[in-house]
């Protein structure tokens, strides 16, 4: 039995109490069935006493003292213990714990995946580089991040967009076109200009599919360039993020905003609200109202927008169409952004803590022979997604980047990540889930069967090592759903990697194949169940983080 029926149970019993009692009240909307920290405790333990007390009027103890036999009464519960101020502390029978093992097998990959977000929209803006490069070290974490979140809501039941917002005109892009256009003519890099061998080896694509080019004047020349540079750029961009296992539903071009003549629109709305006025010749959003640092310009005196009202319109552009939350992952440079695009979000008249958030991600450094690795082959001074997976691979990048909390600056180890050792974490994960497959090979090999559902005993699982694999599998949909509500998919790699050490200990602890010359028990069969459920929980683990489950290595 996992927390979430246990819940339902515990919230069933206790309606079944208060309508017995007579008692006036309603179940609260906070109550909670969690893990105790201690085994002494009971396999779970819930607040429903304390948070009832008020409403019942009576101390929180005696209301759980109520409860307890209406709890207990339950054929899944073994034994219900009143504990300090009202806490009940539930036992569960073998069976009731057991039972989860079915459970898991026969939901397969749906096993953790909750409904806890159903009904939520929600646009997840992620990487979204502009053309002028490859895919650098900080777009890869959210790269990994990004695509294990998108992952990660899904399973908790909300309806995600992954969307990827890009400017292909703009002072970058021009940069950029005159640096390819100068490395066509073999001359230095402009001073403000991109460097790396990726810029010799686009302007010579470019030439290849405009082999005229170089004879144009100086302005067609340079179209030319920015017009196709961008192109082949973008989508080596695309091909190196979808070698990554990182997708997209959308791409969108804040040129669009501008052909369709969204800046205006955004700008008259917000004057609607009363947020705009003018001065210094400028057109101005007041954001200070909303606890923003300084007002923004939104028009500049020469009649030009900022790249805030583009902001301002792309916000727009995503609730009108019909996203009820927006979030947005953004790096360390960008923190300044947090204050104004939440005081915007005011400015449209919704509450930035319901429609906007804004998630800051951190440095990522590389590291090799204990020393910073700081330049790239390609891409000059700058070290890229590509580098990365070269160096350590794509299911070791991805775990490495998505295992620590983007809050945190991080330095990845690549001699650690190539290593195939158990301090390894990817590893140590990746290769419990191919010894669970060795199992299962032995064991046909070994023409062990382990039965149809209705051979598994349940109440056969009463080990130690057994009861702390059950506890460790009945916890995964909840880590699932803390992680999607709280954008930690750090949070999963640790499971993971407790789940892999608790298997590993049942393993050596409980002989689950028998000896030669020995024949199959109803617990060989129990324990290949068990083992089972344990595999589907790496293999769906392993996929919200978008990492290969392997079956051998």
């Amino acid at each position: 039995m996992n927390p979430a029926d246990l819940a339902a149970l515990v919230a069933d019993r206790v309606r079944a109490a208060i309508s017995d009692a007579r008692i006036p009240a309603q179940l609260p909307a906070d109550v909670r069935v969690e893990r105790p920290r201690h085994h002494s405790h009971g396999d779970y333990s819930s607040n429903v006493a304390l948070r009832l007390a008020k409403a019942v009027g009576r101390p929180a103890r005696e209301v759980a003292e109520m409860l307890a036999p209406y709890i207990s009464a339950a054929p899944a519960v073994h034994s219900v213990e009143v504990a300090g101020p009202g806490f009940l502390n539930i036992t569960l029978t073998p069976a009731a714990k057991g039972e989860l093992v079915r459970d898991i097998v026969q939901a397969d990959e749906a096993y953790g995946r909750t409904d806890r977000l159903a009904g939520l929209r929600l646009n997840l803006e992620f990487v979204s580089a502009n053309p002028t490069g490859p895919v650098h070290i900080g777009g890869a974490r959210w790269a990994a991040v990004g695509d294990a979140l998108a992952r990660l809501l899904a399973a908790a039941g909300a309806q995600v967009t992954r969307e990827y917002y890009f400017n292909d005109a703009g002072a970058q892009i021009d940069r950029f076109a005159r640096s390819l256009l100068a490395a066509a003519r073999h001359l230095p890099s402009p001073e403000d200009g991109y460097g790396g061998a990726y810029i010799q080896q686009i302007a010579e694509d470019v030439l290849e599919r405009r082999p005229g080019a170089l004879d144009l004047p100086d302005a067609e020349a340079l179209t030319v360039f920015q017009d196709v540079g961008t192109q082949l750029m973008f989508q080596e961009i695309k091909t190196s993020l979808a070698g990554f296992g990182t997708r997209f539903d959308v791409y969108f071009n804040e040129k669009d905003l501008h052909g369709a003549g969204e800046l205006d629109a955004a700008v008259a709305r917000l004057r609607q609200g009363g947020h705009v006025f003018e001065a210094q010749g400028a057109v101005w959003l007041r954001t200070t109202d909303f606890g923003d640092d300084k007002d923004r310009v939104l028009v500049k005196s020469d009649g030009s927008w900022t790249y805030f009202t583009a902001d301002c319109a792309y916000y727009l552009n995503k609730r009108q169409r019909g996203f009820d939350r927006i979030v947005i992952m953004l790096g360390a440079d960008h923190v300044g952004y947090v204050g104004r695009m939440r005081a915007m979000a005011s400015c449209f008249g919704d509450d930035p803590d319901t429609s906007l958030e804004i998630l800051i991600g951190q440095l990522v450094n590389l590291v090799q022979g204990g020393r910073p690795v700081k330049m790239s082959k390609r891409a000059g001074t700058v070290l890229t997604l590509d580098d990365l997976v070269e160096a350590v691979g794509v299911d070791a990048a991805r775990y490495a980047l998505a295992r620590a909390s983007v809050d945190a600056a991080i330095d990845l180890d690549l001699d650690l990540l190539k290593r195939k050792t158990n301090d390894n974490p990817v590893h140590y994960t990746q290769y419990a889930h191919a010894r669970l497959c060795a199992v299962q090979r032995k064991a046909v090999e070994s023409g062990v069967d382990r039965g149809d559902p209705h051979d598994f005993d349940p109440v056969l699982l009463t080990h130690q090592r057994e009861e702390d694999l059950l506890r460790t599998l009945a916890e995964f949909p909840g880590v699932v759903s803390t992680a999607a509500e709280l954008r930690e998919p750090h949070r999963i790699a640790h499971y993971l990697e407790q789940l892999a050490g608790t298997y590993h200990r049942f393993y050596d602890s409980c002989r689950v194949l028998p000896r030669d010359g020995e024949k199959a028990t109803p617990l060989t069969r129990a324990r290949l169940w068990l083992t089972d459920a344990s595999r589907v929980v790496l293999r769906n683990g392993l996929h919200l983080l978008g990492v290969a489950a392997p079956e051998r290595m």
